[in-house]
């Protein structure tokens, strides 16, 4: 078997973005990866670790957890069940399908397709992938960070990390990805989009919330409730997570403006974190003092997505820009 599923994906230089920063921008491109997101890192070193005598995996995912784990599951000749909610797009239903999954439909979040992927995994004898809460998970995906740290070379560490926040996964791989890189005094910009924000909601409520709905198009961000290591690490100060929020529509400018000037198409969860780039925030952050100026590269992770095409792109600009 491949000692891992992932690709080492490419650092770019945008020049576009580094002109309206003030300095270098490096693109880490997650949406490279063979399910089209960094969720393959996590998701494959997971299964490595727990599925190889698996009588299959089930996974709850609005996307590209799921993808990650048809993906991987295929690889490994295990069928693989994806519990995803009825707000899925029906591009990502099929695309599961065509890796080969049974794909189930349940409730309208993820919280309800997960509660079903549970029930599964405990009846049917199948090992649970979960989408972001699982320490080999952010073991996977700390991975993101050593490459990128091994790219940049000695001295070449970034002035701040800028992500997105989905149920808290990612972040929590790439904090361990800059302690292991001994990079702890990197601050993380964690972006969210409003109405999919329960990590800046946990963080104003001094404690893990469970937020009522999602109601953010941006719906692979959509977790009601962030996971509890990731809120821990908003508290500890090591490294400093600076928590913000765009609204749905600077997410999708951020989209189409990414895909005029870079060539590439990512989904709104994506865009989130691009976003931060694009509406000025890191400016305005700095103005506040709350990161550095001058500030040393910033590194972008482009997390990627599979619910986007240019069909998707068009129903979310007549909802959104109407």
């Amino acid at each position: 078997m491949a000692e891992h599923f992932h690709l080492n994906t490419p650092l770019l230089e945008s020049v576009s973005m580094s002109r309206q920063v003030g300095t270098t921008v490096y693109l880490k491109m997650e949406n490279s990866q063979p399910s089209g997101s960094f969720k393959i890192r996590g998701v494959g070193h997971l299964c490595q670790q727990l599925a190889t005598r698996s009588r299959g995996v089930v996974c709850s995912s609005g996307g590209n957890a799921g993808m990650a784990a048809a993906y991987v599951a295929k690889k490994m000749g295990l069928p693989a069940t994806i519990v995803v909610p009825s707000s899925t797009p029906q591009l990502v239903v099929r695309r599961l399908q065509d890796q080969g999954a049974a794909v189930r439909i349940v409730g309208k979040v993820w919280d309800d397709a997960n509660a079903e992927a549970l029930r599964l995994a405990e009846t049917e004898g199948l090992t649970f992938v979960p989408p972001f809460d699982h320490p080999l998970l952010w073991e996977g995906h700390a991975s993101l960070v050593a490459e990128a740290a091994a790219s940049l070379g000695p001295g070449g560490k970034p002035g701040a990390v800028l992500l997105s926040v989905g149920g808290g996964g990612l972040l929590c791989g790439v904090i361990q990805g800059l302690k292991d890189a001994g990079w702890t005094d990197v601050p993380v910009i964690a972006m969210e989009t409003v109405g999919a924000d329960c990590l800046n909601a946990a963080i104003k409520a001094g404690k893990v919330v469970t937020l009522h709905d999602i109601t953010s198009e941006a719906k692979c961000l959509g977790a009601k409730t962030v996971c509890q290591r990731a809120f821990e690490h908003s508290q500890s100060g090591e490294p400093t997570i600076i928590s913000e929020l765009v609204t749905d529509r600077e997410a999708l400018q951020a989209v189409l403006t990414f895909l005029d000037e870079e060539r590439v198409l990512v989904e709104m969860a994506c865009g989130a974190a691009l976003a931060a780039v694009y509406s000025g925030l890191i400016a305005r952050l700095q103005s506040q003092g709350r990161l550095p100026a001058p500030l040393r590269p910033l590194l972008v992770v482009v997390c990627g997505g599979s619910s986007i095409n240019m069909e998707q792109l068009s129903i979310l600009r007549q909802k959104l820009q109407a």
